[in-house]
């Protein structure tokens, strides 16, 4: 089992990046950093915030 490593993420931060994920206005580094965090896998149809 991998060890997962705790971090610290400014909440205002992290919504913003959500935002921007979901507009696919993100550079890949900040997609694959949004999407480890999230435990998400990458789909365009789908989407993590909720209106």
């Amino acid at each position: 089992m991998r060890q997962r490593v705790l971090q610290w993420v400014n909440t205002p931060v992290l919504m913003e990046a959500m935002a921007r994920y979901e507009q696919g206005r993100l550079p890949k580094s900040m997609m694959l950093w949004v999407e480890q965090l999230l435990e998400i896998k990458s789909n365009k149809n789908s989407s993590i915030l909720r209106n």
